[in-house]
């Protein structure tokens, strides 16, 4: 019996996509099994070169929209030191020249000769090696980032340069007070949270509608204190441990948002001038923030 055209055309269309498919899942596959990784199913491969060599192959994924590389790979590729692992905290140091690298397992950031990069994503265990995403990792060793979306590749450039130690980077006041106003107003919130509140205060340190120190933002009184801990004297308590952490992270230039001016713990707070003549950004724990 002959099949109609139209039924042809649908089974060769389906056996098409059967193929690609096939095609798809194998390739994933290929991913996985090359160097043993077990990768989420929603891990896609892609290329890395390092000075215009492709390095790291089958060994880069991108989960999430984040590129993840393997850190000890990595980290023998632009020639660490030394690699060591405490399997107690599930954290890996890497010592690469006077920079030494801490990676914990879950972690939101890695700490580089005492400065911190957030991760946006957690640092994944997958199969037994900490992957970590690319650029923060990158940041540490001084190596430039950047993306080819042609190719889909992750373009890394070598600088020659070596990481400024934290004493050397931070500016001690700013690293001061950032930290106190960020824990007075918000340590019990999630480290995403407590980052919020900092790009507050720096956004408003770049803003032309408020001084232009940290100090000046927190200790500001034009229409009134301007944050309830500096009236109610906690901004003088020593910072928990989190908020210096979120301190750091702000000031290596992590923002949420560069647009948000102003927050506000709704259920707490005394007054909504906030709420009724600033537009509402978004909720992060119990703050609800504003531009």
């Amino acid at each position: 019996m002959t099949q109609p055209k139209k039924m042809k055309s649908g089974i060769r269309a389906l056996s098409a996509l059967m193929a690609l498919l096939l095609l798809s899942a194998a390739m994933m596959m290929s991913v996985s099994a090359a160097e043993g990784y077990d990768f989420p199913a929603d891990a896609v491969p892609v290329r890395v070169s390092l000075d215009g060599r492709e390095v790291l192959t089958d060994e880069a994924v991108i989960i999430r929209s984040v590129t993840y590389v393997p850190l000890r790979s990595f980290s023998e590729l632009v020639g660490a030191d030394e690699i060591s692992w405490n399997g107690r905290t599930a954290t890996a140091t890497v010592k690469h020249g006077a920079t030494t690298i801490s990676v914990a397992d879950g972690y939101y950031y890695i700490v580089a000769s005492g400065r911190y990069f957030y991760t946006a994503e957690p640092i994944l265990n997958i199969s037994g090696r900490l992957f970590v995403p690319v650029r923060p990792l990158a940041k540490a060793f001084c190596i430039d980032v950047s993306w080819d979306h042609a190719s889909r590749t992750v373009l890394l450039r070598s600088t020659g340069k070596t990481l400024a130690s934290a004493e050397a980077y931070y500016n001690s006041d700013d690293l001061y007070w950032l930290s106190r106003i960020i824990s007075a107003e918000s340590a019990g919130e999630s480290l995403y949270g407590q980052i919020a509140v900092g790009n507050v205060v720096l956004n408003r340190v770049a803003s032309r509608q408020f001084p232009n120190t940290i100090y000046g933002v927190i200790f500001d009184r034009v229409g009134g204190t301007q944050f309830s801990p500096v009236a109610m004297g906690t901004i003088y308590r020593a910072p928990a441990v989190s908020s210096v952490i979120a301190a750091k992270i702000c000031l290596e230039g992590t923002s949420i948002s560069d647009e948000i001016l102003f927050f506000m713990n709704p259920r707490i707070a005394t007054s909504n001038w906030i709420s009724k003549n600033r537009p509402f950004a978004f909720r992060i724990g119990n703050h609800d923030f504003y531009k």
